[in-house]
């Protein structure tokens, strides 16, 4: 049995649909995952990257691109009121739910439908409440325990070299993105194709961009 680990930001539109299509995207094959939330922008900050909402043409089609994603799969993603918010409290939530910050398939589904259902605004303060009491946490979002599991589950993928959400690490193998999940399956699946030769290639092909000034 593989094991995957998912790296998640309920913030990520990507990552609402790639959890929902996971299970019909791997179905058949023998895989068990590991679900750990990381601070997206955590991530684009260390790559020195800005995320798709803060470049505005961008912003746009991200957002009908997702909408009409969903459409096409027969699934439900309802932009929240506001976007993008701050997500730490939801991450934070999913987090203390669980005494190693690994939440369950629940925990993660509440709170992406929390997010991309209904049109709400995600982080409203009574709606934040509401679904603290729904998932009853041990630890409060506030605990130094919580606030240092998320931190580690972000250096764990910056560690990778993750740069984004949704992302599935398999055997020291990255894949990035709602769009990977069939090379996900491929690789589970055993095809010759994930040898070293074709995995490390990328690494050798020079660049022929400037390097960066300091």
């Amino acid at each position: 049995m593989k094991k995957i680990t998912f790296y998640l930001d309920f913030i990520s539109p990507y990552a609402a649909l790639a959890f929902e299509e996971l299970p019909q995207a791997l179905m058949g094959l023998s895989y068990s995952v590991t679900y750990k939330p990381a601070a997206l922008g955590v991530l684009l900050r260390h790559h020195g990257s800005l995320g798709p909402a803060e470049i505005p043409a961008k912003r746009d089609w991200t957002y009908r691109h997702v909408m009409w994603l969903a459409h096409s799969k027969g699934l439900t993603l309802d932009m929240p009121a506001m976007h993008p918010f701050n997500p730490m409290p939801l991450l934070r939530l999913a987090v203390a739910t669980d005494p190693q910050g690994l939440p369950n398939r629940y925990v993660c589904e509440t709170l992406f439908r929390h997010v991309w259902q209904g049109g709400a605004d995600a982080v409203d303060a009574a709606r934040l409440q509401a679904i603290t009491a729904e998932l009853a946490p041990e630890r409060t979002i506030t605990d130094d325990s919580v606030k240092a599991q998320l931190k580690a589950h972000t250096d764990d993928a910056i560690a990778l070299n993750i740069f984004g959400v949704p992302a599935f690490e398999v055997d020291d193998k990255v894949f990035w993105g709602l769009d990977a999940l069939p090379m996900l399956r491929a690789y589970l699946e055993g095809d010759a194709w994930f040898s070293d030769a074709n995995w490390n290639a990328p690494l050798t092909l020079p660049s022929g961009l400037p390097p960066k000034k300091p």
